[in-house]
């Protein structure tokens, strides 16, 4: 059994409703963040799982908005564990090492605020940083990880992941359009997270800047398509843009209606939208 949790379901645009992107991915006894968006910590907390249990960091990309609050995964799974010190693990492509060396230099003053302050904390934090774009993972888990790249050009390299757990696998993806590469990862699972767009709606906006996100993101049909192909049996869509009003909205339903149908077309599977914190479970 695999439980994937959307912790933050928005995107660049700030939203009181929804946090950035990050999603849960836990099997067995093990806690797998994937993306560190705006709010990551309080939806973590809302989950039931601490940044002290988490046992890596996987990052898909280094855009702003899925990075935005590693900063406070990386003190607070340190500032916050009284037990013996413990090494995070951060997965992701390329550049990687240098996003976390500068994360760390920035958290340079508060960390040392905090080694004077406590008897306890002798050292700052300790972070282990992979980069990867293809290939299995050893985290030496029970969880079997493997990634291979995606296009997001011009960020790139760009990443996705697969988790496989006891028979049961489930595929998560950032920012992509469809590549052969994804398509092969996900080929066998049984889920796939895959962040989607309203390319019908976007296009419509008269705004370059808005406009040039059409080029580098999968529509909701090209999300279900890729789903379809590989025969999967769930489509979790994610990072919704626009964003889809809260329940309390009068348009929620139509809106949430309108993405599921859009996805019909192209997938025969299960396809599940929601809010923050929407649970779906693998098995």
């Amino acid at each position: 059994m695999i439980d994937i949790t959307l912790l933050g379901t928005g995107s660049p645009m700030p939203d009181p409703h929804r946090a950035g992107p990050s999603t849960l991915v836990q099997a067995g006894d093990e806690n797998y963040l994937i993306d560190a968006g705006r709010g990551v910590l309080m939806r973590l907390a809302a989950a039931g799982c601490t940044p002290t249990m988490l046992n890596a960091v996987l990052l898909t990309h280094l855009h702003s908005d899925h990075i935005t609050d590693l900063n406070d995964v990386i003190t607070s799974s340190w500032a916050l564990n009284v037990d013996e010190p413990k090494v995070l693990r951060i997965v992701g492509p390329e550049g990687t090492k240098e996003t976390v060396s500068r994360i760390l230099h920035f958290l340079e003053l508060d960390i040392g605020y905090r080694i004077a302050h406590h008897d306890d904390l002798h050292k700052p934090p300790q972070v282990e940083v992979t980069e990867i774009t293809r290939g299995t993972l050893d985290l030496s888990s029970a969880v079997r990880i493997s990634a291979a790249p995606t296009d997001h050009k011009p960020v790139d390299p760009t990443v996705a992941f697969r988790f496989d757990y006891q028979g049961n696998s489930a595929v998560v993806a950032g920012d992509t359009i469809p590549c052969a590469d994804l398509d092969q990862l996900c080929s066998g699972a049984q889920a796939l997270v895959h962040t989607a767009i309203r390319k019908d709606i976007v296009e419509q906006l008269p705004n370059q800047r808005i406009q040039d996100i059409l080029n580098y993101h999968s529509s909701v049909e090209e999300a279900a398509d890729t789903a379809e192909r590989a025969g999967m049996d769930t489509l979790i869509l994610t990072h919704y843009v626009p964003a889809i009003p809260p329940k309390e909205n009068e348009f929620h339903e139509l809106v949430v209606q309108q993405w599921l149908d859009k996805a019909a077309e192209k997938f025969s599977g299960k396809v599940e939208i929601g809010d923050d914190l929407l649970k779906v479970t693998i098995k």
